[in-house]
């Protein structure tokens, strides 16, 4: 009988997939159980792929609101950047220039007074000058090339000139061009001032045209070399930037290219925020989608800020050209264009007055810039930074050296213009300031104080002073002296300090009395007597001489020279006091007067500037030209705008005036101002006046030569006692300045009314040349002595007689 095997383990293990099976049918008996869930299933499926569908219709609707609000937001900002640069971009301040020097055969200029000019001007020193804006001195000559200048009434070319001098006097001039000799020059007028708008910013425009090359090379090498390249906004800039800053763990790197620069200078402010980052960028693609590349290179050269001047800021690489350096932009070499451009980076960081060796290590960076871009050979790259900062004095670069001068031109501005467009309208504004007569005036003006202060032993610093010098012949204002420290642009004593004039009034007495020629002249004796006057007080008036005597009956012309108080007193009351004032109104008083008797001895407080009028008026022979300190204005375009004629009008009797001078001479010649004379030089010729207040509370001197006319008060601002007479303070600054002007003797040429008689200086008679005490007097012609005096008959001889 056979045995059957037991089955083994491994048969065993055969006959577990029926487990597995029954595994199996397990699972798929639950699948079915799980399929049972009839609403779990429609949840899972159906509603997620509702919610799908809402989710991506939220973020469609979301996308759209957002383009279209920033459509409509991109529409807003490409509108603010439409109007920006397709109005008025700025608000150009008006520029005011100087008078231009003309250079002519005999014209009475010294050497170093051209050469000062030059320098004034931004001219260059060289030993072979060839380029606008170089010159060259020897011993009695210069070589000058001029730069090419727009006048309101003519367009000057360059021009290269040899102007020769003989002793100080300027001799001829010739063109080295053509060979010709020129008969007159006009160097460019120089610009002294701008008068900017109230946020305190300047700026001289400049074209893209005008801008070096060089310049615009270098701006693009260092501040956005992808500048021709991108459309705005640059990612590789950015993406540049922000590893620069992540290896450094701060901001050492910007990615903001010249023209988001731009923009943010434009229109937004400097705050870093988000939202002015995001402003910036999309206001950056809008202007380069409207603009140029040219244009938008133009905008940035024009607002870019580089430096303050105190309150004024300067920006565009046009005014900070003449701030830094004194010359045009066109004129800048390497070294000068890698330093305003390094400045972009911070102005006042690397500003090169107050930080050279910072501002030095960054102009150098900038050069090696330029050397690796391959803008400068190795050459130009060696010499660049072998030169210094070529910085150009603040007076000169800054231009704001004559603040007394400038408030005169502002108040006559302000007649015919509006604040506005003196601050935005970029007019251009060509006075009558001479910078050389301002400057003489203004230094000599605070020597002489520190020199009376000594000299009479006053308290240091307390004296102040005032002045203005014009043209005799025109009215044309060459200088203001408005205190002892000039380049300060307070309190203008020149315009505002209105002071008793004292003594200077009592020429005006005097000319009423000479225009009646039928009742007085020259030789005409005047009572100088104690006088005594009531007031409508009640009062007693009883004025008296400087010297505190009584000298009787003297002469007019004496009585003037002598400034005797008492004679003045009795002719002036004996005319009426209303023609005196009307002679007064006639020399250019336009302030009411009051009719007081101490008016005659000086009691009418007035202006140095409306003293130097009334002068003027006498020292033009009557003719009255108002003071003018603008010759004309033009606007942006160079086109003329309101004009400043020359007006002239007779309002004084010419011979009577001629009679007057006669006498004013008289009063420098022997009179109170004898010692004019020796403090400016014996040869000088001169009329003038001294003045002098009670209690020496102001010291005055008003005069004129054949060229100029300027009336000095030297004084204390507190009205306390200056302890000076007017022969002892102001007409020796006046002497100061007038020795320094290159002005010309008084020549008084008599007009056709006037006859020259021979008088017996004893008894006002006619004489002749036999008479010991003759002396030539002045009269108006037909007025002079009928009778002869004894002394021409006691000298005839005994042929005379017989033959009698």
């Amino acid at each position: 009988m056979t045995r059957k095997k037991a089955p083994s383990k491994k048969t065993s293990a055969k006959k577990r997939p029926v487990k597995k099976k029954t595994v199996k049918k397990t699972i798929r008996k639950k699948t079915p159980i799980r399929k049972k869930s009839p609403v779990r299933k429609k949840t899972t499926g159906k509603a997620k792929s509702g919610v799908g569908r809402h989710f991506k219709r939220l973020v469609l609707m979301a996308a759209t609101l957002s383009l279209t609000v920033l459509f409509f937001y991109s529409l807003y900002l490409s509108q603010i950047v439409m109007v920006k640069f397709e109005g008025k971009r700025w608000a150009v301040p008006a520029r005011v220039y100087a008078r231009s020097m003309e250079l002519y055969s005999g014209a009475d200029i010294s050497k170093n007074q051209l050469q000062a000019e030059l320098m004034r001007l931004g001219y260059r020193r060289q030993q072979q000058p060839g380029a606008p804006g170089t010159w060259q001195r020897t011993d009695n000559s210069f070589v000058i090339y001029t730069r090419p200048f727009d006048f309101w009434d003519e367009q000057v070319d360059e021009l290269a000139l040899r102007v020769n001098f003989s002793g100080n006097q300027l001799n001829n001039i010739k063109n080295l061009r053509s060979g010709s000799e020129e008969a007159i020059v006009r160097l460019e007028s120089p610009m002294v001032d701008s008068i900017y708008p109230s946020h305190n910013e300047d700026r001289i425009l400049v074209r893209y045209d005008d801008i070096p090359a060089l310049m615009k090379d270098t701006l693009v090498a260092v501040e956005d070399r992808n500048f021709f390249a991108h459309h705005g906004v640059s990612i590789k800039s950015i993406a540049r930037a922000f590893i620069a800053n992540m290896r450094a763990g701060q901001v050492v790197q910007g990615g903001s290219t010249l023209t988001q620069q731009l923009v943010k200078n434009f229109f937004l402010s400097s705050e870093r925020t988000l939202t002015r980052k995001l402003n910036e960028a999309l206001m950056a693609l809008i202007v380069d989608w409207h603009y140029d590349k040219t244009e938008i290179l133009e905008a940035y050269a024009n607002e870019i800020y580089l430096g303050q001047d105190g309150k004024r800021a300067i920006h565009g690489f046009g005014l900070a050209s003449r701030f830094y350096f004194n010359r045009p932009l066109a004129e800048l070499d390497e070294s000068r264009i890698a330093l305003l451009i390094g400045m972009i980076k911070g102005p006042s960081y690397y500003d090169p007055r107050r930080n050279p060796k910072r501002a030095l290590k960054r102009r150098n960076l900038v050069l090696d810039l330029m050397l690796e871009q391959g803008l400068l050979t190795n050459k130009r790259w060696q010499l660049a930074k072998n030169r210094s900062l070529g910085l150009a004095s603040k007076k000169h670069g800054g231009q704001r050296g004559y603040p007394a001068f400038i408030k005169l031109v502002r108040q006559q501005l302000k007649r015919d213009y509006r604040e506005e467009d003196l601050t935005s309208e970029g007019l251009r504004i060509f006075t009558t300031l001479d910078p050389w007569v301002q400057e003489q005036a203004e230094s000599k003006a605070r020597v002489s104080l520190s020199q009376l202060e000594n000299r009479h032993k006053l308290q240091a610093g307390r004296l102040q002073v005032a002045a203005v010098i014009a043209n005799v012949s025109n009215g044309e204002v060459l200088g203001v002296v408005g205190g002892r420290n000039a380049s300060q642009s307070g309190f203008n004593r020149a315009l505002d300090a209105v002071r008793p004039i004292g003594s200077l009034v009592k020429p005006l007495v005097f000319l009423t009395a000479l225009m009646r020629p039928d009742e007085y002249s020259l030789i005409t004796q005047i009572a100088d007597e104690s006088v005594s006057i009531k007031l409508p007080n009640g009062d007693l008036w009883q004025p008296q001489n400087y010297d505190k005597q009584s000298h009787g009956q003297v002469p007019l012309i004496n009585a003037l020279a002598s400034s005797y108080n008492q004679a003045t007193v009795n002719l002036g009351m004996a005319l009426g006091l209303t023609e005196v004032i009307d002679t007064l109104h006639k020399a250019g008083v336009k302030r009411d007067i009051p009719a007081y008797p101490s008016l005659l001895l000086g009691s009418l407080s007035l202006s140095p500037m409306e003293v130097t009028q009334i002068y003027q008026s006498l020292g033009n022979g009557g003719f009255y030209s108002p003071l003018r300190a603008i010759h004309e204005v033009l606007d942006n375009d160079n086109k003329p705008l309101q004009r400043y004629p020359l007006t002239v009008k007779q309002t004084l009797p010419e011979t009577p005036v001629y009679l007057l001078n006669v006498a004013l001479q008289r009063v420098v010649n022997t009179g109170t101002a004898r010692a004019l004379r020796s403090l400016v030089g014996k040869n000088a010729a001169f009329a003038g006046k001294t003045g002098t207040t009670n209690d020496l509370r102001d010291s005055w001197f008003a005069g004129f030569s054949d060229k100029h006319v300027a009336a000095v008060w030297v004084g204390r601002d507190d009205n306390s006692e200056a302890g000076l007479t007017g022969a002892q303070g102001a007409m020796r600054v006046w002497a100061k300045i007038f020795s320094s002007i290159n002005t010309e003797s008084l020549k008084l040429n008599p007009t056709s009314g006037v006859e020259w008689l021979l008088i017996d200086d004893q008894n006002g008679l006619l004489a002749s040349e036999r008479c010991e005490s003759a002396v030539k007097v002045p009269f108006m012609k037909g007025y002079g002595p009928s009778r002869e005096s004894p002394c021409i008959n006691k000298n005839r001889n005994l042929f005379e007689r017989l033959f009698d």
